[in-house]
């Protein structure tokens, strides 16, 4: 996650956007070939890293690998005791991964923005219920004392 999906993720959310300010509005977008050679790489890098996600038997961690938000986030070892469980869940999230990283490919190659915001808001609530459901699942909700994910 670290190498390959948080960092091609954030490439894609942060091509294309739309910034207010003092100055007025300024949108931004893939505009050069190697702007677009980029996006298309980390497209393939999250096609991929869903992709690996589907593997049985990855670790979750290296071995001794501890949490760097205990009491926020689960232990590795738990982790991977939920992924059991809900394998058929995680190997999802893992698919829907991959299938948007498809989306952002065509949304790129069509220099179309629009689709590529709409898409790469649905790869952040595929990232974050992945996360509420294996890594924070006791998370409470922003306001509310209910937790995010299931138990």
């Amino acid at each position: 996650m670290d190498a390959i999906v948080d960092p091609s993720a954030d490439a894609i959310w942060g091509a294309v956007g739309t910034v207010v300010d003092e100055t007025g509005v300024h949108e931004s977008s893939p505009k050069s070939d190697e702007d677009r050679a980029n996006m298309h790489r980390a497209a393939v890098r999250i096609i991929e890293g869903g992709n690996l996600l589907t593997v049985p038997g990855r670790d979750v961690a290296p071995p001794g690998t501890k949490s760097e938000t205990p009491g926020v986030e689960l232990e590795p070892a738990e982790i991977a005791a939920i992924i059991r469980n809900k394998r058929k869940t995680f190997d999802a999230f893992g698919r829907a991964l991959r299938d948007h990283g498809f989306e952002v490919l065509a949304a790129a190659e069509k220099k179309d923005a629009a689709s590529h915001i709409e898409i790469g808001g649905r790869l952040q609530d595929v990232c974050e219920n992945r996360h509420q459901t294996f890594w924070y699942p006791n998370a409470a909700q922003p306001g509310s004392n209910r937790p995010l994910g299931p138990k």
